[in-house]
């Protein structure tokens, strides 16, 4: 139970930190290329890893770099995404991977306890008021590409769950940062992006902050919590987001958005008090 509590810790850590990035994104594919932001912000994660890459157990590169895919999908749609759409509405979005998780668990016939389906279920209203707040520009082909990133990151937090309990927390960390670098590096080879005008204290942030930190942290997290709770958990991430919008941006929210942005809280306070057995 104490690695339990632990674990939901730093997946509330994580929450926090993933709120930032929305802002940080959408700022930054305003100066330059979706693909030469994702690689870039990867590279300087990946140089944090590269020592613990010198001593990986046996079996950790095929784990490691089916996660990387499913990473590099996610991390590209949202980015292409937040070239259309509002920072506060691509993390609601996004957040739709709360009732993807159990959905996809329960085609490969996993049981989940009437909590979780509750939780989720609450979730999935909260981000649907946030998400059709009146006060949020209408839906438009951002909207889309988000989408897939809420699917591919469902894919990745079940295929996580699996891999976290196998292998050790950095190592399983180091080959996902460095796989999706290598990924990464093809999209940018395959578009050409120029250089220049790169902000790059908007690239060391998501590389150090809210991309090797938070891998691990995620990572190291669902070793110990189970993939429907943290999938819970996750939907913290758009109230952050909002938070931070409104600080920084100016999105502001309406009684719809406030509302779901409640839900979004008790599904997530509903789900950790499950049994993580």
């Amino acid at each position: 139970m104490r690695r339990y509590a632990l674990g939901l810790l730093a997946l509330n850590l994580l929450t926090l930190l993933w709120g930032t990035t929305f802002v940080v994104v959408k700022g930054a594919v305003g100066e330059m290329a979706p693909s030469l932001l994702v690689f870039l912000r990867f590279l300087v994660a990946s140089l944090f890893f590269l020592p613990i890459a010198l001593r990986l157990p046996k079996g950790v590169w095929g784990a490691g770099l089916e996660l990387s895919f499913w990473l590099l999908l996610g991390y590209a749609s949202q980015a292409v995404g937040l070239l259309h759409t509002s920072a506060s509405r691509s993390a609601f979005i996004t957040a739709l991977n709360v009732v993807l998780v159990p959905l996809l668990l329960g085609l490969v016939g996993r049981r989940l306890g009437l909590p979780v389906w509750l939780s989720a279920l609450l979730a999935l209203l909260g981000v649907g008021l946030l998400s059709y707040d009146p006060k949020q520009p209408p839906l438009n082909v951002g909207d889309l590409w988000t989408l897939l990133t809420a699917l591919t990151y469902a894919l990745y937090i079940v295929r996580l769950e699996v891999y976290a309990k196998a292998f050790p927390s950095l190592p399983l960390t180091a080959v996902q940062v460095l796989g999706t670098t290598l990924l990464a590096l093809l999209w940018v080879l395959w578009e050409g992006p120029a250089l220049h005008g790169v902000p790059w204290g908007a690239v060391l942030y998501l590389g150090v902050v809210a991309t090797a930190l938070t891998t691990w942290l995620q990572t190291w997290g669902q070793r110990y919590v189970p993939a429907p709770q943290a999938a819970v958990l996750y939907t913290l991430e758009p109230v952050w987001a909002t938070l931070f919008a409104f600080l920084l941006l100016g999105e502001r929210l309406g009684p719809s958005g406030a509302l779901g942005a409640l839900l979004v809280v008790l599904a997530t306070l509903l789900a950790t008090r499950q049994s993580p057995a």
